[in-house]
């Protein structure tokens, strides 16, 4: 059996050999590395260097620094995972990572969130992956690639026939690099999860979604789609909804941050009444009312039983749909999970909830309400929880509990599914 080289030495050498100076935070978590002997001969180990970590001291990682490391990293065999988020990379760093990607043949997870890359980088990283047969999620998110960035990721998207979780979350694409991806999706067969929140829409037709809708319809692989933040009116729900009455993949959809209302909500209801696989439906900051809320009661207590969890915060809806949701919480034991806050509450509704709680029926870290009592009143108060948790962010030490009712983008493994 071989041993494995040490990875502190192997930078140190390397910083001499480049006539860098030594990033401390980045040898801190080499060194670290270096004690996890047992990970690493088992599954391999995940270099977490994010510039966001506040339990050690913290020198962002530049350009320099990326260039330094990943000449370490392009023969290592044990390094499986690449946590950058929030770090100062920009397009020069891109190539770097790209001649990372090229060349090292173990890494599959890499998170490059919130750093400054931009079109040229997309361009490396993306022409990278038409190679690489080994990594399976990437985050780009809030790398500011935009529309010309993105047509280059949907490029890739029809060559690698490995990638499973692709995040472009935030990365200011627009409409043409939108439809090519979906384009791209209708013939790829291994990206799983796909997020395309936030783009920059400046049209009203709602093209992008007609689009997403026709992919829906092809595609047998997908399983997890953001839409968050994509001006998405009643128009587009009404097509998604057609679409997925043929499609019977797809379990986790994010809606939220659209322009919903409860004639949206009337398609959606419908579709879950016939629908066997949708199991997370994120409904957040919408406008669906209590019409809309009691539509999605009606085909949660009469009809499904595959959603687990619902998200429908911040829908302006009144104490009669809560107490819908409530009610058909009773009859329907397979909807785990429930998203409430944000709403107004009457005391018909805080009862409610908090007779669910009480009676066992809905966890307490399985919803994002929690009951109190005043004056011989019950009253709820928000919890942290949440469908996107730890979208954005993770523990930097211990493990995650309660990861179903989470993004897979953030948290689980694709083999999962």
């Amino acid at each position: 059996m071989s041993v494995h080289p040490d990875l502190h030495q192997h930078y140190v050498r390397a910083c001499q050999k480049l006539g860098q100076p030594e990033n401390p935070f980045i040898a801190h978590v080499l060194q670290e590395a270096d004690k996890n002997d047992k990970i690493r001969w088992t599954k391999g180990i995940t270099l977490k260097i994010a510039g966001s970590n506040h339990l050690v001291p913290v020198q962002r990682v530049t350009d320099d620094d990326l260039q330094v490391l990943a000449s370490v990293l392009c023969n290592t065999g044990f390094v499986t995972g690449l946590d950058l988020r929030c770090n100062v990379l920009t397009d020069a760093g891109a190539k770097h990572m790209a001649t990372l990607l090229q060349e090292n043949s173990t890494l599959r997870d890499l998170n490059l969130m919130f750093n400054d890359i931009g079109t040229s980088g997309a361009e490396l990283i993306a022409r990278a992956l038409h190679r690489n047969e080994t990594l399976v999620y990437l985050r780009m998110t809030g790398n500011k690639i935009g529309n010309k960035g993105g047509m280059f990721f949907a490029s890739m998207l029809q060559i690698n026939s490995t990638l499973e979780k692709l995040d472009l979350g935030d990365c200011d694409m627009g409409t043409q690099c939108l439809i090519a991806i979906a384009t791209a999706l209708t013939q790829n067969k291994s990206v799983k999860a796909i997020n395309l929140n936030r783009p920059l829409l400046y049209s009203q037709e709602e093209e992008t979604t007609v689009h997403v809708a026709l992919m829906l319809k092809k595609n047998s692989s997908l399983v997890e789609l953001h839409l968050c933040k994509h001006e998405m009116k009643n128009f587009g729900v009404e097509r998604l909804c057609e679409a997925l009455y043929e499609n019977s993949s797809l379990r986790y959809l994010d809606l939220s941050c659209n322009k919903i209302t409860c004639d949206g909500v009337k398609f959606l209801g419908e579709l879950l009444k016939r629908n066997q696989t949708l199991e997370i439906l994120d409904l957040s900051a919408n406008r669906i009312e209590d019409d809309g809320a009691i539509y999605l009661s009606e085909a949660l207590a009469l009809y499904n039983r595959i959603l687990q969890a619902l998200s429908v915060v911040s829908n302006n809806i009144s104490g009669k749909g809560l107490v819908a949701l409530s009610d058909a919480m009773k009859t329907n034991m397979d909807l785990s999970y429930i998203y409430i806050w944000g709403n107004k509450f009457d005391e018909a509704a805080c009862m409610a909830f908090s007779e669910l709680i009480q009676t066992g029926r809905l966890k307490p870290n399985c919803t994002d309400v929690e009951p109190y009592e005043v004056d011989g009143h019950v009253h709820l108060a928000e919890l942290s929880h949440g469908l996107k948790k730890h979208y954005y962010w993770t523990p930097s030490c211990g493990e995650v509990t309660n990861k179903d009712a989470n993004a897979s983008l953030a948290l689980a493994a694709v083999a999962e599914y």
